[in-house]
This record gives C-alpha cells, structure tokens and sequence, in this order.
C-alpha cells in the first residue's frame, strides 16, 4: 500500500484530496517548531532590550540623587598666612565615613563593629539610618588615618570613605577671633574665613574651580609673634586680676593695620567646642561697652581742635555740676581751676564735662561721628557691633558723654580714633590686610588739625610722667597714654563695685609708630587692700605689650629721650 502510495505521487496522479490530507498530517509538527523558535528569540531580545534600557536610563541619571556625595563636598580653601609668611590655616586631607543602606546585609553587626573603633556612635540613631533604605549616608565626617584603617581592616559590605578638606590652625587658639572658623564642609562661617568666602570663594568653590593650584595664600598684617604675646599678657592679667575677660589691640598708627589683637576667653578652632558659649565673645570688634576716661582723650581733642581752647586755657573745676537729677563730681576732685593738661591727666569729670559744653551738644555729636566712634565700623572682620547712643541728645548726655558714660562703642574703635589723635589727624579705616602708606593715605581722611594732634601727643605722654598712666611706662619707649575706669550698668544702674577698664597708648610719642589699647573686664584687686582701677591693671597689659614686642615691630629703644614733660599748672 505504502509502495504504491509512492509511486502514486511520483507520477502525480494522486488525487488534490489526497495531496491536502497528507499536507495536513505533517504541518502542525513543524509549525509549532518555528512558532517556539520565534518565541524564544523573542524572549531574549526582550530581556536584553530591557538591561539596555536601564543602562541608558541609569547612565542619564544624577549619579548624586540618592543623597549621595557630592563631587565638591568639600572645596579647597586657600591657605592664611601672617604678614611674615606664618601659617595660620590651612588644609588638610581627612577621611569621612559613609554608608549604602541598600547593601548593608547586618545592620546589627555592622554598628557592634563600627563601635569597636567609634565608642562614642549614637546606636539608636545609627541603626535607623542603616535600616532607611537609602542609597547614601553619613555616618561619621572627618575621622583620622588611623580610625579609617581601623575601620577598612572590619571588612564591612555597604561602608565606605571619601576623601575631604579640613581646616587646620597651627596656631590654635592665639589668633582665633581674627582668622575665625569653617563648618564641616569647609566653608567660612566666622572671622577672616568668612570675609574671604563673601570675597568670592564660595563662588569658585560652587563652580569648581577652586582648585589648591589656583588659590594663592591670603596674607594678613597680623603678626603672630606680636599676636602670642598680646594673648599671653591678656590671659596673664585675666587671672592676676580675677577678671571676666581681658584683650588687647596694636595698630600701625601709620597705616591702620592691625598687628595683632585678642580677646580671652577665647577658643580653639581645632576642636571649637563652646565656641558659642556666651562668655566666648570677642570684645574687641564685637562687644560695647562705656569706655569709661579713655573718651576724654576725644573730648579733650575736640575742645582743641574747635579752636575755642587751647592749652593754657582753664576750667572751673571747684564745684560739682548739677543737672537735672545728676551731679557730676571728680573722683580725686582737686576743687579749683584746673589748666586743661590738668583736665586731662586728673581726669577730671566736671573739666572734661565744661570742654564738651564749650563746643555745644551738636558740634559734640559732629565731633564723635567724625572720630568713627557712633557708626559701625567698616572692616574684613565680620565680627564688629554697632555703637549705640541716646536717641536725642540733650545736654545731660553730653556733659556724661564728655566723661565716657552714656554712649557705647568698641574698644577696637576707640584705638583706631586714637590713631588720627596720634598720626597727626588722618583717620584710616581699619585692616587686616597688609597696607603700604600710599594705600593708607588713599583710604584715610583729615578729621583734626596736625596741632591738635601735636597738642594731643605731649598730654599723653604727660599723663604717663606724672598722671594716672605711670604704669604703662617701658624705658627707652616713650609711651603715653589715657586710663579709663567705668562702672558698669547691672540693672539699670552704674554698680560701684563692676568695672570696665582701659587704657589707650601710643608709642613713642615724639612719633608715634602704634597705638595700642587693653582692657579688662570686672578686674578685682590683686590683693586685699589694694585698688582695682584702670592705672593698676589695664595699664601694666600695655606696658608689658610693648616691653615684649617693640623689638620685633621694629622700634628700638631711644634712652637719650628719656626727659621729663613740663606741666602747665594753675592754683
């Protein structure tokens, strides 16, 4: 049957019926076969189009959206250096730790771990950032080298590090009001580190290019010799008088450049823990305060300089002023006509206060405006307070204010009046910067005549000869000066027993090259029964200042100077 099938379609004779049926029989077999072959293709292109698809679609992605790091976390600074190349910032290379939630397999294992190397990891804290889910973490920034090999030699799955940029103050504590701080993705947040971000930094660190190559060192006119000692003595005179605080300033008289000031308590910016206690303040540039004596060095100027009084003029000083419901009255009253070299080193109230009433309430407020004394100052230091005063003067205010009570500034800008009173009248804006006189004349402005700063140099230097200034005297120097003892207000009322002391120096004054100011705050005696007053404390700071430092600012000692200053006396 089958051989005749055969032969039957060999020679085509088949029926069409026949032919369809035995088509039939044999299409479902191999149609399937082509079907499960497309199918599979199918499949595998399908699966590989999909990992296709992901790669493109993760290789469009931001590869820090997770919350990841970010490629510039921690931008280069550049290095500040004082005005002899001293390093007093700088970067250097720490490791920060970081976790990948997605990939931590144990999160119990991993922070018992973790704690062997950090004791002091917050467990709880820790665990539910571990178990968040996320794809990125930190868990601990700024480690050291060796925590970090500590960490690495775990072996744990989902840790890892990034390299960053720490601040490092080789100086540590001595000059740390003034180069200030950076929070822990190294920007400026305080001092000059924040003067130097607001000047552009943070603007090349967003774009990227802030790179070490390209940032040069900020220099400042800070000299760190001179910035050690006048911390050194501002910590000495805190403890020996059992004050509050203490701090100290020296300016170039004849640029404005500030070369060195400090303020204790103060702080370390390696390890700034309570940096922002309420006692850490740099009283200097931030804190007000009634400067007490050292403001009839201005009232005193002013009354010169109108042209009203000169130095043989006097000033009934017999009686006490009464006005209103004050009494103004002399601490050491000499009850007679006192010369105005008299005023100045007796430091009396009722003179001082007739001088500013020669000139009159408004050339008064003129005068102190000029000095810089009622507006805030305008330097790199971002620290710096505004002055307050009263809101309409009358004469009670400026007969107090004559004295140094009733209006509040800085004692940093009382030193940079001081300078115009010594540098023959030009007033110079202060800097932290290096200034070269040319710079410094550009800047500066004539706000007394050269006689009234002539005048103002020989009663400083009468004032340390024979007035309440003799211990700020340092042989061979030739240092003058104004003391300043306020009480200060405690509710509302001046306390007899809280005091605010200052003194205000120059040296040497036959030219003076720097003026230099200390103050101390709420000194006690320094043994029973003696006194607590500005000639005893803040005087001896100054003293001991220029003792130390005339040298290496390049003073030297002139002996054949050393003759006494003439008084001009009227019984």
């Amino acid at each position: 049957m089958i051989g005749w099938l055969k032969k039957r379609l060999s020679s085509g004779k088949v029926s069409t019926a026949s032919q369809m049926v035995f088509e039939a029989t044999r299409q479902p077999s191999g149609g399937r076969s082509r079907n499960r072959t497309r199918m599979a293709m199918g499949a595998f292109f399908l699966f590989y189009a999909v990992i296709a698809g992901r790669l493109v679609y993760f290789g469009f992605q931001d590869p820090n959206g997770d919350g990841g790091p970010a490629a510039h976390i921690t931008a280069s600074r550049p290095d500040i250096v004082d005005r002899n190349g001293s390093v007093l910032a700088t970067d250097i290379k720490t490791f920060s730790l970081f976790a990948e939630p997605r990939r931590i397999i144990d999160a119990d294992e991993t922070i018992e771990k973790l704690s062997t190397v950090l004791p002091d990891l917050a467990m709880e804290e820790t665990y539910k950032k571990l178990k968040s889910g996320k794809g990125f973490i930190w868990l601990r920034r700024q480690l050291s080298p060796r925590q970090q090999n500590d960490i690495m030699q775990l072996g744990l799955p989902g840790i890892g590090f990034r390299t960053e940029n720490r601040r490092f103050y080789p100086a540590g504590p001595v000059a740390s009001y003034i180069v200030g701080l950076t929070n822990r993705d190294n920007q400026g947040i305080s001092g000059l580190e924040k003067y130097i971000d607001d000047q552009g930094l943070a603007d090349l660190q967003a774009s990227g290019l802030a790179t070490p190559a390209d940032l040069k060192p900020v220099k400042l006119s800070i000299d760190l010799r001179v910035q050690h000692i006048v911390r050194d003595e501002a910590l000495q005179a805190m403890q020996r008088f059992h004050a509050i605080a203490a701090g100290a300033v020296v300016i170039n008289a004849k640029t404005g450049e500030i070369v060195a000031m400090a303020s204790v308590p103060d702080f370390d910016p390696n390890n700034p823990v309570g940096a922002n206690d309420k006692d850490k303040l740099n009283r200097m540039s931030a804190g007000l305060y009634e400067m007490g004596s050292t403001i009839k060095s201005f009232t005193t100027a002013m009354a010169l300089d109108s042209g009203k009084v000169n130095l043989n003029s006097t000033f009934d000083a017999r009686r006490p002023i009464v006005i209103g419901r004050r009494t103004i009255r002399d601490f050491h009253g000499k009850n007679r006509i006192l010369s105005v070299p008299e005023v100045f080193i007796y430091s009396s109230n009722i003179g001082s206060a007739r001088e500013a009433d020669v000139v009159g309430i408004e050339g008064h407020r003129e005068f102190l405006k000029r000095m810089g004394l009622l507006d805030r100052m305008q330097t790199e230091l971002p620290e710096v307070a505004k002055p307050t005063e009263p809101k309409v003067w009358k004469k009670v205010h400026s007969i107090t204010i004559a004295f140094g009570h009733g209006m509040s500034t800085t004692p940093l800008q009382t030193a940079v009046g001081a300078v115009a009173l010594m540098n023959g009248g030009r007033l110079m804006p202060p800097t932290f910067l290096p200034r070269t006189l040319d710079e410094a004349m550009a800047v500066s402005k004539q706000v007394v005549t050269e006689k009234t700063s002539e005048d103002m140099r020989y009663l400083y230097r009468l004032n340390a000869e024979k007035g309440s200034g003799k211990k700020a005297e340092v042989p061979g120097y030739r240092v003058g000066g104004k003391t300043g003892t306020a009480e200060k207000v405690v509710n509302g009322r001046y306390s007899s027993n809280k005091r605010f002391n200052a003194f205000l120096a120059a040296f040497p004054m036959d030219d003076p090259q720097y003026v230099v100011l200390s103050i101390i705050d709420e000194p006690e005696p320094e043994k029973p029964g003696m006194g607590a007053t500005a000639g005893s404390n803040a005087a001896p700071i100054v003293a001991n200042i220029i003792r130390r430092s005339a040298s290496m600012l390049g003073v030297k000692p002139d002996f054949r100077q050393e003759e006494p200053v003439t008084l001009v006396s009227y019984e």
